[in-house]
C-alpha cells in the first residue's frame, strides 16, 4: 500500500528559481557585487595613495577632503544613469545578449582601475563601469522574473538579491585578509575572476520564453506608456528615497568605521561578513511577508526601518555602527523581494527591462543626494549624525507612499500582456 501510495505521487520537480538560468544570472549579481562593492571598499584607500593626510583631526585621516570623497562618489553613483538605455534595450535585443555584454564590459573597465595612476583616473574608470554593472543587476532582475511564476517569483527576486550582497562579503572579506598596508589594486584586480568564468555561465543563460515570444519595444528607449507613468513614477519615487538612506549609510561605512572612529579594516571586514547572514535573513523574512502580507506592506515596512535603522548606525561609537548597518543590511534586504515582485508585476513584459531601469535611476538620484548631502554636511558640522538624522527619519516618513500602490500579490505576468 505504501509503494502504491509513493508511486501515485507525482515526480518531485525543481522550483523556477533553482533552474539552470535563474542560478547562472544569480552568479553574474554575484560578479556585480564584487565589481560595485569593491569600490566602497577601497575609495579611502585610494584617497590615502593619492592624497596627503594634513592633521591629527578625524576627518583629516581620510586623505582627503570629505567633500571630495562625496563627490567623488556622487558621481560614480550618478554614472548608474546610463543603466536605463541599456537596460531598455533589454527590451528591444533581448535580455540575454545585453546581460552578457554589459557584465564583460563593467568587468573588464573595474579590472583596468587596478591600474590606475591617479585618483580622478580611478573615479572615472570605475564610473564607466558603474552603469553597466547596475544594468547587469535590473536585467538579471528580470529573466528571474519571468523564468518563474507567482509562487516562486519572490524567492528568484531574494536570490539575485542575496547573490549581490554575496559578491560584496566577498571582496570585503578579502580585502581584510590581505597581508601588510591594505591596497586598492588587488581588490580592483579581482573583478578578473568572474570575468574569466563568463564564457561558462553563458552557456546556462537564456532568452526567457516569455520575452522570446513578445513583440519587441518600439519608440525611445527609456519610454513608459502614459498610462503606467503615474505607478512607475511613485514606485521609483519610493526607490530612490531608501537609495538617499543607503547610499550614503552603505558606502561610507569603511571611509567613517576607519577614517573616523579608527576602527580596523579586518574589523571592518568581519561586520560585512556578518552582514551575510543578515542580509540572508532579511530576504526571507521580505520574501515570507511578500508572499503572505504583500507586497506593498511588506515594502512599506522594512523601508521605513531602513532610514532610522542608518540613524542608529552613525550616532557616533563603533557599537552603534555595528548595530545599525547590520539592522539596516537586514531591512533594506527585505525591502528587494516586495520591490522587485512590484516592478515585474505592475507592467506587461514590452516595457519590464526599461521599467527596471528606471527603477535603477531612481535609486541612483537617491543615492547620489544622500552622498553629497553627508559629504558636505559632515564638513559643515564635523560629523556625520545630523545627516544621518535628517536622512534616515525622512526616508521612514516618505515610506507611507507605498500604501497609494495597487497589491500585485498572486498575479501571473502573462495577465498582464493579456489587458
Amino acid at each position: 500500500m505504501d509503494q502504491d501510495q509513493r508511486s501515485s505521487r507525482p515526480p518531485w520537480r525543481r522550483p523556477g528559481w533553482l533552474t539552470a538560468p535563474v542560478l547562472s544570472v544569480s552568479v553574474l549579481s554575484i560578479a556585480s557585487g564584487i565589481a560595485q562593492f569593491g569600490v566602497t571598499t577601497v575609495i579611502r584607500d585610494v584617497a590615502v595613495v593619492f592624497g596627503e593626510v594634513a592633521g591629527d583631526g578625524a576627518l583629516d585621516q581620510l586623505g582627503l577632503p570629505a567633500t571630495t570623497l562625496g563627490i567623488a562618489l556622487a558621481l560614480i553613483r550618478l554614472s548608474s544613469l546610463g543603466s536605463l538605455p541599456t537596460a531598455a534595450m533589454a527590451d528591444r535585443v533581448g535580455r540575454r545578449r545585453v546581460l552578457l555584454a554589459a557584465i564583460a564590459v563593467g568587468l573588464t573597465l573595474t579590472t583596468l582601475s587596478a591600474l590606475s595612476w591617479g585618483f580622478w583616473v580611478f573615479v572615472v574608470l570605475v564610473a564607466m563601469a558603474r552603469p553597466l554593472l547596475s544594468a547587469v543587476n535590473a536585467i538579471a532582475g528580470v529573466i528571474a522574473a519571468e523564468e518563474t511564476d507567482s509562487s516562486g517569483r519572490a524567492w528568484a527576486l531574494a536570490l539575485i538579491a542575496a547573490a549581490y550582497g554575496f559578491g560584496a562579503g566577498i571582496v570585503a572579506v578579502g580585502r581584510g585578509l590581505l597581508p601588510g598596508e591594505t591596497s586598492f589594486r588587488p581588490v580592483m584586480a579581482f573583478s578578473l575572476v568572474p570575468l574569466l568564468l563568463l564564457p561558462v555561465l553563458a552557456r546556462r543563460i537564456r532568452e526567457p520564453a516569455i520575452a522570446a515570444g513578445r513583440v519587441a519595444a518600439t519608440g525611445l528607449p527609456g519610454r513608459v506608456p502614459r498610462e503606467l507613468v503615474g505607478r512607475v513614477a511613485l514606485l521609483a519615487t519610493l526607490v530612490g528615497a531608501i537609495a538617499l538612506a543607503t547610499g550614503p549609510g552603505f558606502t561610507y561605512l569603511f571611509v567613517y568605521g576607519e577614517g573616523v572612529l579608527g576602527a580596523s579594516p579586518l574589523l571592518l571586514s568581519t561586520l560585512v561578513l556578518g552582514a551575510g547572514p543578515a542580509g540572508l535573513f532579511g530576504i526571507l523574512v521580505g520574501r515570507f511577508a511578500a508572499d503572505r502580507i504583500g507586497r506593498t506592506v511588506t515594502a512599506g515596512v522594512a523601508m521605513a526601518a531602513t532610514g532610522l535603522a542608518v540613524t542608529y548606525a552613525y550616532a557616533g561609537t563603533t557599537r552603534d555602527l555595528a548595530i545599525g548597518y547590520l539592522l539596516a543590511i537586514t531591512t533594506s534586504s527585505a525591502f528587494a523581494p516586495p520591490t522587485g515582485a512590484l516592478v515585474a508585476e505592475l507592467v506587461p513584459t514590452s516595457v519590464r527591462a526599461t521599467v527596471a531601469g528606471w527603477e535603477t535611476v531612481a535609486g541612483v538620484v537617491g543615492a547620489v543626494i544622500g552622498l553629497a548631502s553627508f559629504g558636505v554636511l559632515a564638513d559643515l558640522t564635523g560629523g556625520f549624525a545630523a545627516a544621518a538624522r535628517w536622512i534616515g527619519i525622512g526616508t521612514a516618513i516618505i515610506a507611507i507612499g507605498f500604501r497609494f500602490l495597487p497589491e500585485t500579490r498572486g498575479r501571473e505576468l502573462d495577465e498582464l500582456d493579456d489587458l
